[in-house]
C-alpha cells in the first residue's frame, strides 16, 4: 500500500472534512474509536481461548 507521508494525510483529513463537514466529525472518531476497541477486545478472546485450549491440552498427555 505503501507509506504515507504528512502531506498524503493532510490532504486525506482535508478530504474528510469537506465531505463530511466539521459536526460530523466527532460521531466519525468515536465509531472509530469504538470499532477499534470492538476489533482490540475480540481479538485478545479469541487468543485467551487459544492459550486456554493449549495450555488445557498440554496438561492432559
Amino acid at each position: 500500500m505503501g507509506n504515507f507521508g504528512f502531506q498524503e494525510l493532510l490532504v486525506v483529513l482535508i478530504i474528510t472534512l469537506i465531505i463530511f463537514g466539521p459536526s460530523k466529525l466527532p460521531e466519525l472518531g468515536r465509531a472509530l474509536g469504538r470499532g477499534i476497541r470492538e476489533f482490540k477486545k475480540a481479538t485478545t478472546e479469541i487468543e485467551e481461548s487459544i492459550s486456554k485450549e493449549i495450555r488445557e491440552t498440554e496438561s492432559k498427555k
